[in-house]
């Protein structure tokens, strides 16, 4: 997705932002930000800068952008300060830095709020502190302006999204969700916990997710996916893949269906991927999966739960065993690849949605610690959860974990 067009998509049809651009304010857009750059201001030393950055969260429905949730803002530039040189104390907040993406980063907080309590949109918003910030760089110069009518090259944010990211700019987590932003990633089966690892994949900046699954969507498996599934959607007998596509291909660009069992004739297309989520039951495939993922040097995440029926009740363990090229024999042991044992009170593939959600989570995690979203205290490679005693356990260290 361009960034061009995914910044005049949301400025055309957006009045308060076409006003913004039209009247000459170099007026950009980057993950969930209204940025505004070449906003006068004069710093300590009574020198009149040019270059301020004012940054404010987006407050949007999809395309269509609602009034400002707050009244504060954030600038990039020195502190600025009256036409004495003095600073202007009255808008100070904070002083915190924030990384909006790897060439912008915030140095203040400011703080104008209007009679009313809210600003009624951005127009208002950006002006009112474009007043405050180039009045006294105008009584020192005149001729200054931040309506420059310059032409801005977009910044790509390489969002994988039809519409913007907001929570992370409204949590201020933009660059931290920019560590998740890997080139793609494999489901293997979006049954019950596959489909919740696609539904919180779907949420995050990966460029490609794609899933492998041959089975036909049915009602059994909408009693354990996200979402609520219609009879129509039911009728239509779609592979699980392409019902999923659907669905997720609203939110995020890069789905990639393949209806199909991974077997050798496919195995090759899973080369490359950043990380391999196995979501199938133990069988002679599912060992041949791994052992191929393992030649090929693919970190994956395997899950599974083993759950039974006792005394009208349901017990049993979910597990998440994550396998990477440096502790491949530790993690290949804690994986079951057995199947139709009749004698196995687990084996009667009972599942749950919450249960699976749970499994997908903690799968989904483990991944995001791997990759420096989450803090990883003990990089642990194997959890556990156990029904009846709410067990959560956490076991085969790559290191020792911290003593304190």
């Amino acid at each position: 997705m361009a960034p061009f067009s995914m910044s005049h998509r949301l400025i055309d049809p957006n009045e308060d932002l076409r006003k913004l651009r039209d009247e000459g304010y170099s007026v950009d857009i980057y993950g969930g930000y209204l940025i505004v750059r070449d906003v006068p201001y004069v710093n300590d030393k009574r020198e009149v800068r040019r270059d301020g950055v004012l940054v404010a969260p987006l407050n949007l429905n999809g395309d269509i952008l609602n009034p400002p949730s707050d009244h504060t803002i954030k600038f990039v530039g020195d502190y600025p300060c009256g036409a004495d040189g003095q600073p202007i104390a009255a808008i100070r907040q904070g002083n915190e830095s924030l990384r909006i993406s790897p060439r912008l980063t915030t140095q203040h907080s400011f703080s104008a709020k209007p009679p009313s309590g809210n600003y009624k949109g951005y127009y208002d918003k950006i002006r009112t502190y474009v007043a405050v910030l180039s009045g006294p760089a105008a009584t020192i110069d005149p001729t200054v302006t931040a309506r420059t009518y310059q032409v801005i090259e977009p910044e790509d944010d390489g969002s994988p999204f039809h519409y913007i990211d907001t929570a992370s700019a409204h949590a201020e987590i933009g660059m931290i969700t920019q560590k998740l932003a890997v080139e793609k990633i494999a489901i293997i089966g979006v049954g019950g916990t596959g489909s919740y690892v696609l539904d919180l994949l779907a949420k995050t900046p990966v460029k490609q997710i794609h899933i492998f699954d041959g089975d036909k969507f049915s009602s059994h498996n909408a009693f354990r996916a996200p979402g609520a599934a219609s009879k129509d959607d039911l009728h239509k007998q779609l592979r699980k893949v392409e019902y999923f596509k659907e669905i997720y291909s609203r939110m995020h660009i890069g789905i990639v269906e393949h209806p199909v069992h991974i077997d050798e004739t496919n195995i090759e297309e899973l080369r490359g991927m950043s990380c391999v989520f196995i979501c199938i039951d133990a069988s002679p495939e599912k060992k041949f999966i791994v052992h191929k993922l393992e030649e090929l040097g693919v970190t994956f995440i395997d899950v599974g739960m083993g759950l039974y029926a006792k005394q009208e009740r349901l017990g049993g363990i979910l597990r998440v065993v994550t396998s990477t090229p440096d502790n491949r024999e530790t993690a290949r042991a804690r994986m079951s690849f057995a199947s139709g044992d009749e004698n196995n009170e687990y084996d009667k593939n009972i599942q749950i949605a919450d249960l699976n959600a749970l499994n997908a989570v903690l799968a989904v995690m483990r991944w995001k610690k791997m990759r420096e979203f989450y803090f990883d205290n003990k990089h642990e490679r194997y959890n556990s959860f156990t029904i009846g005693g709410n067990l959560l356990l956490n076991e085969d260290y790559d290191q020792p974990p911290p003593t304190n």
